[in-house]
């Protein structure tokens, strides 16, 4: 089964390992994210100018941003990008088509230049700017766009980067010539502008290879969560005692007495914008510790291509031997709970619960179950969509064929804290919003505990019996070692 790029374009995983490209998945979206940071900091010198070229970007807007108020159209054109969905890349786990970047990142980005950092590009502190700079005060920017900005920005070097393996390794007849948009910046006419690449063709598009070092998987080097939890450090990194006192002061003031975790996190907010310097000793930790980003980005890379690439295509591999696995019968709720029972019985019987496993510990992440669900349904008849929302929330699958006949797929850890409210009251109000004839829960437990608790939860629901209710036991500790399975 042609499922990953080399599979499809007839190369192999050792000539994509040399030249430093992942082997992306062509059926499904792999939670992998571009890192501006590891571009910054790089030993590579065309790296490090391809971040020069970002931050050279960001002045042009941020002066911009500086001239007057920026009419709405024109931020949408130096702004907002679709996602680069050719990279198979990011959030989405049905396809590759993801949200890009609206006018809620726009306005946000051209605020924080116009207002909060107004000195963006001829900092003092750091060694260097950074694009994360501009999201981590602002709610709603995270990793998926700081990576789909990225990636738009270098969009010409990873076409050219993909055109000089694809020349060199794959049969012409796979090739052709495109014409890709928003290519280049024009400083001139400050207008995007196209360029022709010869690149792989997938149908009527074309797909684009990525450098691993420039990976990362989780979050970026300079993020949210890690601003946050380190507050408290930061202040005390101030040289000028005078700032320093006033900072935890101001912090003081807005802080509540007794407060949890949330109300802290909201006092340093505050207390940032206050104090917007804070974030640039933070970049400057960030900095000094460059080389861990390197060796995380490595470790986290080399897990995923264990799993994503050698574990799941092993499945796949094996469902392939399955001669009934792919006649589909003719309902979807059927359909639905046949290919979650496949799942079932390779991961308990057939050493499939390995790939849920890294050293010998549990990745315990809803995603990798989602992933490894979509994969099965590769050459399907049946319309397979991720994350919809028709209203009150989004399910994580829906499946169909024509107008009727839909059903609904949660895919849930026994782990997750919110499992009993999801089973009691988000599949029904799921189901019920988007017309869905039924709606099937797979939950995946790790731990006897797990399973014990999950059924105390059926039971307690009176909902133990239901068969659109598929428990997957991925314990290491139950199953038959490899000699003996």
């Amino acid at each position: 089964m042609n499922v990953y790029f080399s599979d499809v374009f007839g190369v192999t995983e050792d000539q994509l390992e040399k030249y430093g490209a992942f082997n992306i998945s062509l059926i499904v979206d792999l939670p992998l994210f571009v890192d501006p940071f590891l571009l910054f900091d790089s030993p590579k010198t065309e790296y490090r100018k391809l971040h020069d070229e970002i931050i050279d970007y960001l002045r042009f807007l941020r002066d911009l941003s500086q001239k007057g108020a920026v009419l709405d159209a024109r931020i949408q054109h130096l702004y907002c990008f679709r996602e680069v969905e050719q990279n198979w890349l990011g959030f989405s786990q049905s396809g590759n088509s993801g949200r890009g970047l609206g006018m809620s990142f726009a306005r946000a980005l051209s605020q924080n230049l116009s207002s909060l950092f107004p000195d963006f590009g001829a900092e003092q502190i750091t060694k260097g700017s950074h694009l994360e700079k501009l999201c981590l005060i602002r709610a709603g920017v995270g990793r998926d766009m700081i990576s789909d900005f990225t990636a738009n920005l270098i969009k010409g070097f990873l076409c050219e980067y993909t055109q000089k393996f694809a020349v060199a390794n794959i049969d012409p007849s796979l090739l052709a010539e495109f014409a890709v948009p928003h290519a280049r910046f024009s400083t001139t006419t400050e207008t995007w502008r196209p360029e022709k690449y010869t690149l792989p063709k997938l149908d009527s598009g074309y797909v684009l290879l990525t450098p691993k070092e420039i990976l990362t998987k989780d979050d970026t080097w300079i993020n949210k969560e890690d601003y946050y939890r380190e507050y408290h450090d930061i202040p005390t990194a101030i040289g000028d005692g005078q700032l320093r006192a006033q900072v935890n002061a101001y912090f003081s003031s807005v802080l509540p007495r007794n407060p949890d975790k949330k109300e802290r996190d909201e006092a340093a907010r505050k207390t940032t914008l206050k104090f917007p310097q804070l974030i640039d000793y933070f970049i400057k930790h960030k900095e000094n510790t460059g080389a861990d980003a390197r060796k995380q980005s490595i470790d986290k890379v080399e897990e995923s291509t264990t799993v994503y690439i050698r574990q799941f295509g092993g499945l796949i591999d094996a469902l392939q031997k399955l001669t009934d696995f792919y006649k589909e019968p003719l309902d979807s709720r059927s359909a639905a709970r046949e290919k979650a029972l496949f799942l079932k019985d390779v991961i308990e019987n057939k050493g499939g619960h390995r790939i849920f496993y890294n050293k010998g510990k549990p990745i315990e992440r809803e995603a990798d179950l989602q992933i490894l669900y979509r994969l099965v349904w590769h050459g399907t008849s049946f319309d397979v969509s991720r994350e919809v929302n028709d209203g009150r929330g989004p399910a994580d699958f829906k499946v169909s064929k024509g107008a009727k006949g839909k059903t609904l797929v949660e895919m849930k850890l026994a782990s997750n804290t919110a499992l009993r409210r999801n089973l009691e009251k988000q599949a029904p109000i799921y189901q019920k919003a988007s017309d869905a004839e039924h709606a099937i829960k797979v939950i995946l437990f790790f731990t006897t505990a797990e399973g014990n608790k999950v059924m105390k939860v059926l039971r307690d629901l009176k909902i133990d019996k239901s068969e659109d209710i598929i428990l997957i036991d991925a314990r290491w500790d139950n199953k038959r070692s490899g000699s003996k399975a």
